[in-house]
C-alpha cells in the first residue's frame, strides 16, 4: 500500500470535526440506499422507448392534420369566404367531391381547406378567366366584331375550367415519380428493421423517421400509416388507405404483402427483399430503355442543328475559293 497517500487521507480525516466526518457518513449511506434501490427495483427499458413512439405519432398526427392550415388572418378570411360559397353551393357533397378528396391526398393536399379551395378555383376560375380574356381583346383592339370577343371570351372560359385540374394533375404526377424513385431504398430500411424484430407499426415509424430528410413524400405517407395501425381498428383499412393515397403499382405490391403477413404470418424480411430486388431491376431497366431512346431522339436534331454547322465549317472555305477562282 502506498504509505505518503495513507498517511495523507488520514491527516485530512483528522483534520475534520464530528460534524464533517457525519456529512461524510450521511452521503455514504445515501449513495448506498441508492445503488441498492437501483438494483432491486425492475428496470424497465420499454418504457423510454414506448413514450418516444407516442410523442412521435402525436408530432406526425399534428404535422399531417395541422401542417396545411392557412396562415395569416387574411389568408383565413378568403379561406371563409370560398367556404361559404362552396358550402351555399354544395359543391362539398357527392361521388364527385370525393373523388377529388382523394386525388388532392394523391398530390399530398389533405386539409379541408385545400378541398374547399380547389373547388371554390374550379368554380370561378372560368369566370374570372373569360371576363379576363375578354377585357384583353377590349382593349387590343376598337373595332372588334362579336364574334371575335365571343371567341376570346370562350377560350379564356375553357382554360379557367381546365387550369385547376391541370395544376392538380401535374402535382400528383411530380409526386407519384418522387415515391417511385424513393421506394426501392424504404423497402431496404423496412427489410432492416423486420429483420432486427420491429413490428410492423415500429418499422414503418422507423423508416419515416429516418427518411423524413431525403424522401418528404414516401415518408409522409408511411408515417400516416403507421399512425392508422394504431388508430383505426381495422389495420386492414389502414394499410388501404395508403393504397388511396398513393395508387401505384409499387406501391400495391408491398400493401398486398403487408396484408399477406398479417393474414397468414409470412415471413415480412424475406418478401420485402424480393419486392426491392424487383423495384431496383425495374428502374435500372427503365433507366437502359432512356438510354437506348436517346440515339433516335438525338438524330433529328443533329440533321437540323449540328450537320448544317458542320458542312459550312468543313465545305464552306472550298465553296468560297471556288467562287473567288470563277470570278
Amino acid at each position: 500500500m502506498n504509505l505518503p497517500l495513507f498517511h495523507s487521507l488520514m491527516t485530512w480525516l483528522v483534520g475534520f470535526d464530528e460534524t464533517g466526518i457525519a456529512v461524510i457518513g450521511g452521503i455514504g449511506v445515501f449513495v448506498t440506499v441508492l445503488a441498492l434501490g437501483r438494483a432491486l427495483v425492475p428496470h424497465d427499458p420499454m418504457a423510454a422507448r414506448l413514450k418516444s413512439h407516442q410523442q412521435r405519432r402525436q408530432h406526425l398526427l399534428q404535422e399531417i392534420l395541422a401542417g396545411d392550415a392557412p396562415e395569416g388572418k387574411a389568408k383565413q378570411d378568403f379561406v371563409q369566404i370560398i367556404r361559404k360559397l362552396v358550402e351555399r353551393l354544395k359543391l362539398t357533397r357527392g361521388d364527385e367531391a370525393r373523388k377529388t378528396t382523394d386525388k388532392l391526398a394523391q398530390a399530398g393536399w389533405r386539409s379541408r381547406d385545400k378541398l374547399v379551395v380547389y373547388l371554390g378555383a374550379r368554380f370561378l376560375m372560368p369566370f374570372v378567366a373569360g371576363a379576363g380574356a375578354l377585357f384583353i381583346v377590349t382593349l387590343m383592339g376598337e373595332n372588334l366584331s362579336m364574334l371575335s370577343a365571343v371567341s376570346a371570351a370562350g377560350a379564356g372560359v375553357l382554360i379557367g375550367a381546365y387550369f385547376p385540374v391541370l395544376v392538380l394533375k401535374n402535382a400528383v404526377a411530380r409526386r407519384y415519380q418522387k415515391i417511385r424513385r424513393q421506394l426501392p431504398d424504404a423497402l431496404d430500411l423496412l427489410v432492416i428493421c423486420a429483420e432486427a424484430g420491429l413490428s410492423l407499426d415500429a418499422a414503418l415509424t422507423r423508416v419515416a423517421r429516418e427518411m423524413g430528410p431525403s424522401a418528404t413524400e414516401l415518408s409522409d405517407e408511411v408515417g400516416l400509416t403507421a399512425i392508422e395501425l394504431g388508430f383505426l381498428p381495422n389495420r386492414r383499412q389502414a394499410l388501404l388507405n395508403l393504397i388511396r393515397r398513393a395508387d401505384l403499382p409499387p406501391i400495391r405490391a408491398v400493401i398486398n404483402t403487408l396484408m399477406q403477413t398479417e393474414r397468414y404470418g409470412t415471413p415480412l424480411a424475406h418478401s420485402l427483399r424480393v419486392l426491392a430486388a424487383e423495384f431496383r431491376d425495374d428502374r435500372m431497366m427503365k433507366a437502359e430503355e432512356k438510354a437506348a431512346r436517346l440515339p433516335a431522339i438525338m438524330t433529328v436534331p443533329m440533321i437540323l442543328f449540328i450537320l448544317p454547322c458542320l458542312f459550312v465549317v468543313l465545305i464552306g472555305p472550298a465553296i468560297i475559293q471556288v467562287i473567288e477562282t470563277f470570278k
